[in-house]
């Protein structure tokens, strides 16, 4: 079963993103106000991105969840038919 790592694969990039906008910054000719501006926009940015990428693994982790516990009750009804088919 091949493994899903597009959460992990996003974290990665927003941290590069958060890397990356933290080194221009050093570097950018702006006022500090107009900065403070930029950094409060990018950082709210980022809670809405983190925000979103945990409501879907959440719905992800409900979703295999309750394909599990379907084949679990599956296995059971199966089980059962099972011993009783042994029993005769």
């Amino acid at each position: 079963m091949a493994h899903d790592n597009g959460g992990s694969k996003l974290m990665w990039f927003i941290a590069g993103a958060a890397l990356g906008a933290s080194i221009a910054l050093l570097y950018a000719p702006k006022s500090g106000k107009d900065t403070r501006r930029y950094i409060e926009k990018k950082s709210e940015e980022g809670r809405e991105a983190i925000a979103e990428t945990g409501r879907e693994i959440y719905d992800r982790g409900k979703g295999l969840y309750e394909k599990g516990r379907k084949v679990a009750d599956e296995a059971a009804g199966l089980f059962e038919r099972g011993r009783k088919l042994v029993r005769g």
